[in-house]
């Protein structure tokens, strides 16, 4: 089965690579889409794709993913015997152009490929068994989907010194789900330019934060659909000061019982009630007696600050 190449993308430069990106949808954009990704949210991606934020930096993790790929391929092959090729294009599905791959790896002799990660100790867990994150699991999907591809195989470096792979099989109804929210985000949202709705996420908030960063102080009357939100944000608040509260019930019994003691054991819990000594400065006697100083190191901080009053009648 030949697969669509979109455009080659050996001697492609990274900018226009990212620009290529933007023009349809991607493996590593399709578990945030879809709700399934802990690091990104769909409205993120659909900022992403019009261009009203910067791609993400390259950080410490994503650096050593991309160094350690050829010794994650390398490692694979030794250990089932599948020999492994690079694919230096941009691949796209056959009927919804819009759907593209960056593949690490495709297998050769086999409508299969590879995709190759890396992984903190402290995400062990996550890869036991037969388990496999879901955001990873979604991007295999996605490929195979762009490739027709019967299997996409998974392996992954942990802490530096553990290696694991595994095997993830076609699932129709899976694909066809997915291409379906892919669809709708990509048509409903990024060409009509209208953008997805916000989740409790921090990327979520950091994006609205970013869209919104002043207000222009005029005032506006919000639409009917501002009642239920406003209903939940009220819930919320009462729901956090009740859990607040049994929170610091607990902390204060703990600190009872440990009294003038440091630390205390239970079973396999550790509980800590420490001294912590800690200088800082002394902002109002450094503004009475040096206020050129203090004025020379002030900052100005540009934020909004949010709440919701009821107004009396």
């Amino acid at each position: 089965m030949a697969i669509t190449v979109e455009i080659a993308t050996k001697g492609m430069d990274h900018a226009e690579w990212l620009e290529m990106r933007r023009r349809g949808i991607g493996g590593s954009d399709a578990a945030a889409i879809a709700g399934l990704s802990r690091y990104r949210t769909p409205l993120q991606v659909y900022m992403e794709k019009l261009g009203l934020v910067a791609e993400p930096e390259e950080n410490e993790a994503m650096y050593w993913g991309t160094k350690l790929e050829d010794l994650v391929a390398e490692e694979f092959s030794l250990r089932t015997g599948l020999k492994v090729r690079r694919k230096n294009a941009i691949l796209k599905h056959p009927e919804y152009p819009w759907m593209l791959a960056n593949v690490d790896r495709l297998i050769v002799g086999k409508l299969e490929g590879l995709e190759c990660k890396t992984a903190s100790a402290y995400k062990a867990d996550e890869w036991e068994g037969d388990n496999i994150p879901w955001e990873y699991a979604i991007q295999c999907y996605h490929y195979m989907a762009v490739t027709g591809y019967v299997a996409w195989w998974i392996a992954v470096l942990i802490g530096g010194n553990k290696f694991v792979y595994k095997r993830i099989d076609r699932d129709e109804k899976i694909i066809a789900d997915l291409i379906k929210i892919e669809s709708d985000f990509w048509h409903n949202h990024v060409l009509k330019q209208v953008p997805p709705e916000p989740d409790g996420s921090d990327a979520s908030t950091e994006f609205v934060k970013a869209l919104y960063p002043e207000s222009n102080g005029k005032s506006l009357d919000l639409p009917s659909t501002a009642a239920e939100w406003i209903e939940k944000y009220e819930q919320a608040v009462e729901d956090e000061k009740a859990a607040q509260e049994r929170k610091q019930e607990a902390q204060n019994h703990l600190q009872m019982l440990l009294g003038e003691y440091e630390t205390g054991f239970f079973r396999d819990w550790k509980v800590v009630w420490k001294t912590i000594t800690s200088n800082r400065v002394d902002s109002k006697k450094l503004k009475e007696e040096q206020p050129e100083i203090y004025e020379k190191y002030l900052k100005p901080s540009v934020s909004r600050r949010f709440e919701i009053k009821r107004m009396e009648a």
